[in-house]
């Protein structure tokens, strides 16, 4: 039996220690504090936790930003609990029908590897996106191991410098929305992640333009692995479009993964659609290569 709890964001913790003690069955391990910082943990009924006696052996969210359903388990506990967690998400987006959190379908991403649970996904609705006949739709998690990159220098009138903390949100949630042609980020989600666990002040960066405007962002988290190995994850990265074609995207990149390395960082990591041959460019270029093929699966409607 689930529960939702009064505050979610209080349970976070041991929401992300379970998703880091299992790497290789989630996806998102060291930037789950980006995702957990969303407006969707401010209604405590899009947060499902299951316990055993008082031990947290499974997780739910619905990710109405991200148009997502997070979850993770102990794996000797999926194949009886995401059943039970599909059907959950489904009572769930029934009951948000009309508010900020209802959306037309919802998605899964997950490890292609993982066959028992693309099965269970399957069999409660979901279809993959990879050989759709339009909107094929695939992602690619890449990791970097190795020496700090090189130093890139910023194109002329341009500066790469950490966040300055909560006097800049309101314009770092502009560019976001620029970035992504999407209102999603708030100015309390922003607030919230610098306060998240992993998030490192110094690998917060923005770019900026001689006139002081933002006009790029890249978040680096750190986070340990359950073999003590400490782990950074790029998560966003994005340039205004006016800026773009100028390199600040290899500055921001660059930088971020000197900082992460600097703070003790054994391997990076970096998810990106398999359609977007710039960032995977991009990435490829700082020496990440593909590590696990990532699937996403679609579910219509709240039914």
């Amino acid at each position: 039996m689930s529960t939702s709890p009064s505050d979610p964001r209080q349970a976070v913790g041991e929401m992300l220690d379970l998703a880091l003690a299992f790497p290789e069955a989630h996806l998102h391990t060291a930037d789950l504090p980006y995702r957990f910082a969303s407006w969707a943990l401010d209604e405590p009924e899009n947060v499902a936790l299951w316990r055993d006696g008082g031990r947290l052996v499974g997780w739910a969210v619905i990710q109405a930003p991200f148009w997502m359903l997070d979850f993770a388990f102990r794996p000797d506990t999926e194949s009886d609990l995401l059943p039970e967690a599909l059907r959950w998400a489904d009572r769930r987006a029934k009951s948000v029908r009309g508010t900020i959190h209802e959306r037309p379908q919802r998605y899964v991403t997950t490890f292609s590897n993982l066959e028992a649970r693309l099965e269970l996904l399957e069999r409660h609705g979901y279809a993959c996106q990879a050989d759709v006949v339009s909107d094929s739709w695939s992602r690619v998690l890449l990791r970097r191991v190795g020496a700090a990159p090189e130093r890139c220098e910023a194109p002329a009138g341009f500066a790469v410098r950490a966040i300055d903390g909560q006097r800049e949100i309101d314009a770092y949630v502009d560019l976001h929305r620029t970035v992504f042609e999407s209102k999603n980020m708030t100015s309390a989600w922003r607030s919230r992640t610098l306060s998240a666990p992993h998030h490192l002040p110094e690998a917060d960066l923005v770019a900026t333009a001689a006139d002081g405007r933002l006009a790029g962002f890249c978040i680096g988290w750190l986070a340990p692995s359950s073999g003590g190995v400490r782990i950074g994850q790029i998560e966003p990265l994005g340039v205004d479009p006016g800026a773009r074609g100028l390199g600040l995207g290899s500055v921001l990149l660059a930088e971020c993964a000197r900082r992460l390395i600097a703070a003790g960082a054994i391997e990076l990591l970096v998810e990106t659609d398999t359609y977007r041959a710039p960032a995977l460019d991009l990435y490829e270029s700082f020496g990440f290569r593909p590590l696990r093929d990532v699937v996403v699966y679609r579910k219509e409607g709240p039914a």
